[in-house]
């Protein structure tokens, strides 16, 4: 790597001061027992504090509305949970890091007698998987005030708690993204009906969270094309369409776009090599963070990193992530697997240690390291 490298200069934000451009992306862990985060998950955290992490984004955390969380273990951001939270943010904060956590609703992915109460029904726009089926509860105009709310006050107990900012899931077929996408919101009131409708479920969340924190506060939404279910979906199919996407979340107040993509050197647009971070930046001149498939192996390092060899990742250059973080086409870099496998990847990348890098084990999923 070369010296001065982008990606470890310093990065602002509003309040947010980074010392380098590395983001842990949140990835989602079941390792909370009765969805309260424990001593593992504060050591867990801490230990990518420790090791040079710029930005720490948590795996998502539900919010207190009924319906919000999909799966056991997975930690709650409200009621006796929040303690727990403080815990993470205070070692963190001790190791010199900065930490968001990432408030998220399920929506229909939610299954029958998943935790807190089995007998509450997953809901969505329409009561519509991104399969096309009616499998879910369809959300009443009260249902969804309640979760625009219970974003609302998730964001302030976590400027309360001193956390650094707040990520938004809105993204992956999750409930946010469910009223963005035509096929799982076939809504006909002030939520749904069109293109720029079905955009006003996240901008009441957006605006109703900055209501409720403060101007300096940054607030990060995370979007993606794909979802989970459906990896070659899309919301958009054009510049001119992500413009019209991007600009009413600009004007409710999004500090940062965290675009979600699965390799980042591939292009969004025919014509054009910019990824969905760099048009996003592009088109809102805000910051934006860029993720997919970043450190995934010690080949992929290898190629990226290394002074020598005309090595490529997939089809691109061996200098690209550096390359384009120099243009300025994205600010930040989300890592996501290679700091679940690895606690000290970026610490070993900025020292050049490349062959202590460990490569990513499916197994690393099972452990909470």
């Amino acid at each position: 790597m070369k010296t001065g490298s982008p990606l470890f200069q310093p990065f602002q934000c509003k309040s947010l001061n980074l010392k380098n451009r590395i983001v842990m992306a949140p990835m989602t862990r079941h390792f909370s027992p009765g969805f309260i985060p424990g001593d593992d998950v504060v050591a867990y955290y801490r230990r990518r504090a420790e090791n040079n992490v710029g930005l720490i984004i948590t795996e998502g955390t539900t919010i207190n509305q009924c319906a919000s969380n999909g799966y056991e273990g997975v930690p709650a951001f409200h009621g006796e949970a929040l303690l727990g939270w403080q815990k993470v943010v205070d070692a963190v904060h001790s190791a010199g890091g900065k930490i968001m956590p990432q408030l998220w609703h399920v929506g229909t992915v939610r299954r029958p007698g998943v935790g807190p109460d089995g007998d509450v029904p997953g809901m969505g726009p329409s009561g519509i998987s991104s399969a096309g089926k009616r499998k879910a509860h369809t959300m009443s105009e009260q249902e969804i005030q309640d979760c625009i709310d219970a974003f609302a006050q998730a964001a302030a107990d976590a400027e309360a708690l001193g956390f650094d900012g707040i990520e938004l899931h809105g993204a992956h077929g999750y409930l946010i993204d469910q009223f963005f996408w035509k096929v799982t919101n076939e809504r006909s009131d002030r939520w749904g009906g069109s293109f720029e409708k079905r955009s006003q479920f996240a901008v009441d969340v957006v605006k109703a969270v900055r209501e409720k924190v403060s101007e300096q506060f940054p607030v990060i939404f995370r979007f993606s094309q794909w979802k989970q279910q459906d990896y070659d979906a899309r919301l958009v199919t054009s510049a001119e369409q992500l413009d019209q996407f991007l600009k009413v979340l600009v004007d409710a107040g999004v500090d940062v776009f965290h675009a979600s993509t699965r390799r980042f050197w591939e292009p969004e647009f025919t014509g054009s090599d910019l990824n969905l971070a760099g048009w996003t930046k592009k088109l809102t001149g805000l910051p934006t963070i860029s993720v997919g498939s970043v450190g995934l192996n010690s080949d992929f390092i290898d190629a990226v990193f290394k002074r020598e060899g005309p090595e490529v990742v997939g089809k691109r250059s061996i200098t690209d992530l550096e390359e384009r973080l120099e243009s300025q086409e994205f600010d930040l870099v989300g890592v996501g697997r290679a700091l679940l496998q690895d606690p000290a990847w970026a610490e070993k990348v900025g020292s050049g240690r490349f062959d202590e890098i460990e490569d990513f084990d499916r197994n690393s999923m099972d452990t909470l390291y």
